[in-house]
């Protein structure tokens, strides 16, 4: 019996999932990586990230030690040098991990970057050389860089990206965020709470506006920021970057999506900052790895389409995670649940990706967690909708912990109860989210949710209060 030859070129949260699973089931896997395994997610996004919002958290918990009758005597300051360190430490650790897992399962992994020569053979450009590799089923999960715009150019120091924000040496006296997304918030409570300055800047009419995210939880994170003294304007767009000598200063105009703006809304303002950290997307690397030698063409912005059994449009050729744009779900856990279809698929299965139950977090402070629809999206989609929220501070573990910010939302059919979509915003909200997650999945509704005994005292009776809510019985909330 032939064994099956799969090439993945990427080592990312999709590629090295997809090479494991790939190897258990029988395949002759090798993984082609040009930096170190892990991908974006591990090395310069999420777990990075989340060390620097620990430390950042510890500062404000600090900060607050009276509150909690603790007092501190001195200054409390950031160790960059340290925290870099942590977080370095952090990441060599998770590599090794990934290494000695594709280790175990006998992935063949090459460091160099993958190129397709023609169909069926890919090579590893490596300083030495390159290997040739052989496939009869490829696997391509090559992920994304930071978007730059033309009109303010990376340069390490003043202009910089989210993956330069990751190795910052000093906190900068003042910064501003270009970007209200996910990362742009994300990273405007880690520099706040370590003593930076911060202007957030978002050409919508909100922070966080994805049609995912409730605008409610939208609203509890920008009164938030007011209260950390982090600023921010929406509707308005960054249009000039000037080098001042030892700052930059910024014009600030009105945003293109704005529809009749006023002349209040057209009137530039100025912000002067140390730097400016532009978090504005993100673009494929689909260019240069050789497919054209496969006649697949990725659409004018570079982004590659794959079907739901994360199948391209060329036999034998799957595509996975980051690579495939805003059409899918561009999450670090998606990709390796890609992953695994596309594996499977590519040795004889026929699994389906479903994109229905797709939890999403956001660490911010506090943290943002979704999943299924949000209410303007289940009216849209034709819905019978209720929706039901209850604050935190109606628990006595957040009253404890002094986290009472935020609420969490159902959104359910009516009659039914079946749930539809869950919406927190609160402490631990991205953990909290895996009940909605399970529930959903299981095509549960508030009842389920309800008949379930939560541990008291704990943040999970959140989701327990809600559901009473849902049903018309509330207790607490």
């Amino acid at each position: 019996m032939t064994t099956t030859r799969i090439t993945v070129l990427g080592g990312g949260p999709g590629g090295y999932v997809a090479a494991v699973r790939a190897a258990q089931l029988g395949a002759e896997v090798t993984l082609i990586e040009a930096d170190n395994v892990g991908g974006t997610c591990l090395n310069r996004g999420c777990i990075p990230s989340k060390t620097l919002i620990t430390t950042a958290e510890l500062l404000e918990k600090f900060h607050r030690a009276a509150e909690f009758g603790v007092t501190v005597e001195g200054g409390v300051h950031p160790d960059m040098q340290r925290l870099m360190a942590r977080k370095n430490a952090i990441i060599k650790s998770q590599i090794r991990g990934i290494e000695n897992l594709l280790k175990h399962h006998h992935v063949r992994l090459l460091k160099g970057s993958g190129v397709i020569r023609e169909p069926g053979l890919a090579v590893a450009r490596q300083p030495d050389g390159e290997v040739e590799v052989p496939w009869d089923r490829l696997i391509l999960a090559t992920g994304t860089v930071p978007f730059e715009i033309p009109a303010f150019p990376f340069d390490g120091t003043k202009i910089i990206s989210s993956d330069d924000a990751l190795e910052l040496e000093s906190v900068p006296p003042s910064m501003v965020i270009v970007g209200g997304g996910v990362i742009g918030c994300e990273f405007a409570f880690i520099l706040s709470a370590l003593g930076c300055r911060v202007t957030v800047v978002e050409a919508l009419s909100r922070l966080l506006p994805l049609p995912s995210v409730d605008e409610n939880c939208s609203k509890v994170l920008q009164r938030e920021m007011k209260k950390r003294k982090i600023k921010f304007v929406v509707n308005r767009t960054v249009e000039r970057a000037e080098d001042a000598g030892d700052h930059l200063r910024i014009t600030i105009g009105a945003s293109p999506f704005l529809e009749n703006p006023s002349p209040r809304d057209q009137k530039p303002a100025t912000v002067e900052a140390a730097c400016m950290l532009v978090c504005v997307g993100r673009k494929p690397n689909s260019a240069g790895i050789g497919l054209e030698n496969l006649g697949l063409q990725p659409d004018e912005r570079g982004w590659l389409a794959a079907d739901e059994r994360m199948r391209t449009a060329v036999p034998d050729v799957y595509a996975i995670g980051d690579l495939l744009g805003p059409a899918k779900v561009m999450l670090a856990h998606v990709a390796s649940t890609e992953g695994m279809v596309a594996a499977e698929n590519a040795m004889g299965g026929e699994r389906l990706m479903d994109y229905s139950v797709v939890p999403g977090a956001i660490f911010t402070t506090p943290e943002v967690a979704n999943v299924g629809l949000s209410e303007a999206e289940a009216v849209k989609a034709g819905h019978d909708v209720r929706a039901d929220s209850v604050l935190f501070r109606t628990l006595g573990k957040a009253q404890a912990i002094g986290e009472i910010a935020g609420e969490a939302k159902i959104v359910s059919e009516k009659g039914s109860g079946r749930i539809l979509g869950v919406h927190i915003v609160g402490p631990h909200a991205t953990d909290l989210i895996a009940e909605a997650a399970v529930v959903m999945q299981m095509g549960g509704g508030v009842r389920d949710i309800a008949a379930t005994i939560h541990a008291h005292p704990t943040l999970a009776e959140i989701m327990m209060e809600t559901s009473f809510k849902a049903l018309g019985r509330s207790l607490h909330g």
